[in-house]
């Protein structure tokens, strides 16, 4: 088997889902953002119940504290509509932060979820 063939054979049922990174840059000030991370997370909490939303959050540097930057990744039609929703974000519109796009392709992983039915909860592993 050629390797050009291996590779189809490995990847045939691959997901090959096209999702958006958007990769924010971190804040030259970061506690500038503070008085905007109420709006900046209930955007986030609505981009979340909409269904757009896959998952967000603050990067840092190793153990140290956020930095200001961070990383969203959006279920989006295209690119334009990606940037649409990075566009609208409270940090972005009040000039706190700036982002760079990415188009990312989910090919393999995996998700765990676990329904506890005698006390209703979930966990995500």
């Amino acid at each position: 088997m050629s390797v050009d063939e291996r590779i189809a054979a490995l990847t045939q049922k691959m997901l090959r889902r096209k999702l958006y990174a958007v990769i924010s840059a971190a804040s030259p000030a970061p506690e500038k953002l503070k008085p905007l991370l109420p709006a900046h997370l209930e955007y986030m909490i609505g981009l979340e119940k909409r269904g757009v939303l896959f998952a967000s959050g603050p990067l840092t540097e190793g153990e140290g504290p956020p930095t200001g930057a961070g990383l969203t990744i959006l279920r989006a039609a295209n690119a334009a509509a990606a940037r649409e929703l990075a566009d609208a974000d409270p940090f972005v519109k009040g000039g706190l932060r700036t982002y760079e796009l990415k188009e990312w392709t989910v090919m393999e992983g995996s998700l765990g979820l676990r329904v506890n039915l005698s006390d209703q909860s979930v966990e995500v592993a």
